[in-house]
């Protein structure tokens, strides 16, 4: 029997986005209808500054942008992941901050956020250190 040693995260990511289509995952919808309606609850506004942990190529930025929030983060340690949000989002990426890097390491902006959202940074961690 061989074990396979467990790929860094930020290269299991990279390839994971490289191999399949961003609608192709398990865990792809178009929209996150839950997640908005929870960032509502939350207090969720124009002048939210908000910021999705392990976003992927997820479309919650897109939903946020549309909504006209004006303060967008959207962290992944996939930059492979960023580009195919970013490339769907067009134009209006551009009033987005895009954070490719691992939130263990990546330094964050002082003046803090309003809401967090992360739908399984935890559970889909690839290394014990995310416990």
């Amino acid at each position: 029997m061989t074990i396979t040693p467990t790929p860094q995260p930020q290269t299991h990511w990279q390839e994971v986005y490289q191999r399949k289509a961003a609608d192709s995952v398990s865990w792809y919808r178009p929209h996150l209808d839950t997640s908005l309606m929870l960032l509502r609850r939350a207090g969720l506004s124009a002048a939210s500054r908000v910021i999705d942990v392990g976003a992927g190529a997820s479309t919650l930025v897109d939903d946020l942008v549309a909504l006209g929030v004006a303060h967008v983060t959207v962290l992944d340690l996939s930059t492979q992941a960023l580009s195919v949000a970013l490339n769907r989002v067009g134009e209006r990426g551009d009033q987005v901050t895009w954070l490719p890097g691992d939130l263990l390491t990546m330094p964050l902006p002082q003046a803090g956020f309003d809401l967090w959202h992360d739908r399984a940074v935890l559970h889909f961690g690839v290394q014990p250190r995310y416990v």
